[in-house]
């Protein structure tokens, strides 16, 4: 997991994010406080503070970190999650 704010580089520009993202090593992206994870290009995802965003290479690696899916980008993997962890 890497923090939005540890890929900005010295003059506080995304370059480094961008070029992650690109190259398809930062595949998902996540809420710190809110423990969600989602799509890069969730609406919900691209509203949020950066200093909450965070970043994952893969999906295994935020559900291992405890997060939950976006109930938006990720509807169904939602509706999966909260059957098993409400009900």
């Amino acid at each position: 997991m890497k923090t939005h704010q540890s890929l900005l580089n010295e003059k506080g520009n995304n370059r480094v994010l961008l070029s992650l993202i690109k190259n398809r090593k930062i595949l998902w992206a996540g809420n710190r406080k809110l423990k969600i994870y989602g799509k890069l290009n969730c609406k919900s995802g691209k509203r949020m503070k950066t200093q909450n965003r965070v970043f994952f290479q893969n999906e295994q690696e935020a559900i291992a970190l405890g997060f939950r899916p976006c109930g938006h980008c990720m509807r169904l993997e939602y509706l999966d999650w909260k059957r098993i962890h409400i009900d």
